[in-house]
């Protein structure tokens, strides 16, 4: 049966929410930053704990130009780059390192555009989640400018619904969400093991 491009967009968002629902739940409370009385060092952890599970990740999609890597109001983002200037920032001196290598999970080569869309589903997701977290913690934690918190100056919202535009073109069909489904499930997978 043949569904309306809305109820299929509907059915791919829906779909990707309750797949990920437990592991987002999970996640949320076990971040560094989910302490009431989060502190330079909280973000320091939450900063480091991104980039082992970012930098891999941003590796394996730069190649891709489908799905969506190749979409043109989707420009990529040096997420790491923020993250990198966030942990030089003179505001940490004086926390603690963290010397873990990043993640060194071997991801698909071969990923369909739909798994990629997944995996990207809770990378964009995240910079909600960060919108949500700098406006709590940029009073507590100035003269720290929290760049990857703040994604911009707009915020995430606009690049948000330019990637659901998006992922209601790209993913569609059955086969493609469950697969979609899977790519986030994978995305969440990795992170909750580095708490």
């Amino acid at each position: 049966m043949n569904q309306h491009p809305n109820r299929a967009h509907a059915d791919a968002l829906s779909a990707l929410r309750i797949a990920t629902a437990d592991r987002h739940a999970v996640l949320d409370a076990g971040m560094p930053l989910a302490q009431p009385d989060a502190g330079l060092q909280h973000y320091s952890d939450h900063l480091h704990m991104l980039r082992r599970w970012l930098s891999p990740l941003e590796a394996w999609l730069a190649p891709y130009s489908d799905g969506p890597q190749g979409e043109a109001s989707l420009p990529a983002v040096a997420r790491v780059a923020l993250i990198d200037a966030d942990l030089a920032d003179p505001a940490l001196g004086g926390v603690r390192a963290d010397p873990r290598p990043d993640d060194d999970t071997v991801w698909p080569s071969a990923a369909s555009a739909a798994y990629r869309w997944g995996v990207t589903y809770v990378i964009e997701g995240s910079q909600l989640g960060g919108a949500v977290l700098y406006q709590r913690l940029a009073g507590p934690l100035a003269p720290h400018p929290l760049r990857y918190l703040r994604s911009g100056a707009q915020g995430p919202g606009p690049r948000w619904r330019s990637f659901m535009l998006a992922l209601r073109e790209g993913v569609k069909s059955e086969g493609e969400i469950a697969e979609a489904c899977r790519g986030a499930c994978d995305a969440f997978d990795r992170i909750l093991a580095m708490r």
